[in-house]
Order: C-alpha cells, then structure tokens, then sequence
C-alpha cells in the first residue's frame, strides 16, 4: 500500500482539497492481489487502490471511458510470429502504469481506507 501511495503521490495524481458542497466524492478502495513465481513461492504482495466506477454519473464526473485490452488471438498471433521469424521475446512487468491525459470533468474521491 505504502508502494502504491507513493506512487500516486509522485506522479502528482492527486491534489488533496476540501470537498465542495455541490459535489459527492467517488468512494475507492484496495484490491489485493499475491504475485507468485513460476515454482508457486510468493514473489511479492501487490496493492492497488481503485475508483469504484459505478458510483460516477454520465455527463457530471465523466463523459468517455477507454480500457485498452489485448485479445488472446492478437498476444498468439504475436508468439507465432516472433517464433516464426526468429525473434527474441522479453517479458516486462510495469510497477505503476499511468495515462497521460488530461480531465475536463473535476473528479473528487474520497481517501482511501488506512490512509
């Protein structure tokens, strides 16, 4: 948790502010998730902190949403093509991974629990 929070905080994702009147926060919370290594040995423990979605309103703190995903067929049809033309694969595992975009809406979240 400590891991994630700082890097949120060094990527100037937040600003803390005082919650206006006309405005209701987005609740977040921690989702916990092992990482083991190939033998099954816990590698590390990972924490993420995550915006319940479901509590946002169309039009008021968001307009568009963007998930990217990678299709099964399209992560095989890339080994076979690496096998088939002799390339190396290297596999990378990103820590903290942000978008750079930009907000139009004002988003308020509430603090995470244990913070």
């Amino acid at each position: 948790m400590h891991t994630e929070l700082q890097a949120l905080q060094e990527n100037g994702t937040w600003s803390l502010t005082p919650l206006p009147a006309s405005k209701t926060p987005i609740i977040c919370r921690w989702v916990y998730k092992i990482k083991h290594n190939s033998d099954g040995s816990i590698e590390r423990y990972k924490a993420r902190l995550v915006a319940k979605g479901f509590t946002q309103l169309e039009g008021v703190n968001f307009h568009d949403t963007f998930s990217p995903m990678a299709k099964i067929i399209y992560v095989r049809c890339l080994l076979a093509l690496a096998t088939s033309c002799g390339w190396s694969l290297h596999q990378l595992d990103v820590h903290n991974a942000f978008l750079h975009g930009d907000l139009a809406e004002e988003i308020y979240m509430s603090p995470p629990p244990g913070l």
